[in-house]
């Protein structure tokens, strides 16, 4: 499944999320069980079909590492943490300090330095973003698609860091 042709967007990781919600809601309109009540059972099915294709498209557009995997599988590259690159030394000793520390500000109940530990990661994140955007944009072949795998596992970290966060801040609420 292509989510980005599902949705009638271009095919790109640096997306307008408003206009893909509105996007999103005009389809689900459109696509609603209430407007087939009347159709054969055929063509009621096939709407739930669709509609539900379209959810899972905006499931995956709208979040960006199931977005950039969307695009790395249309370029023919597989992806998931097995198939892709492992992370450099360096920055496997920055993710550990940040882990590290992370885990002292949680066992302080240390609030302060748990939101500014994720507002810094929240940066990393949306750098890495950015490098993304730029790089598929930019990208004339599979092969150059490919060098951004470490990007994608780059996001993973940040991700599973800022879940942390949040699940830290919810049980201290």
């Amino acid at each position: 499944m292509d989510p980005f042709e599902l949705l009638g967007i271009e095919r790109r990781f640096d997306v307008d999320i408003a206009a893909l919600e509105k996007r999103h809601r005009e389809l689900s309109r459109a696509l609603h069980p209430d407007k087939f009540a009347g159709a054969g059972a055929s063509e009621r099915r096939a709407a739930l079909e669709k509609a539900a294709s379209v959810n899972e498209a905006w499931r995956i557009v709208r979040e960006p590492i199931r977005r950039a995997e969307a695009l790395f599988r249309l370029a023919g590259i597989p992806v998931g943490e097995d198939n892709e690159p492992k992370s450099t030394p360096m920055f496997l000793m920055d993710v550990l300090e940040h882990r590290e520390a992370l885990a002292d500000a949680r066992a302080a109940k240390d609030l302060a330095k748990v939101a500014a530990l994720g507002a810094a990661m929240r940066e990393r994140a949306v750098a890495a973003e950015k490098r993304l955007a730029g790089g598929f944009a930019s990208a004339s072949s599979a092969a150059e698609v490919e060098k951004l795998l470490p990007l994608l596992g780059e996001l993973r970290f940040y991700k599973r860091f800022l879940d942390e966060v949040a699940a830290i801040e919810e049980e201290n609420e």
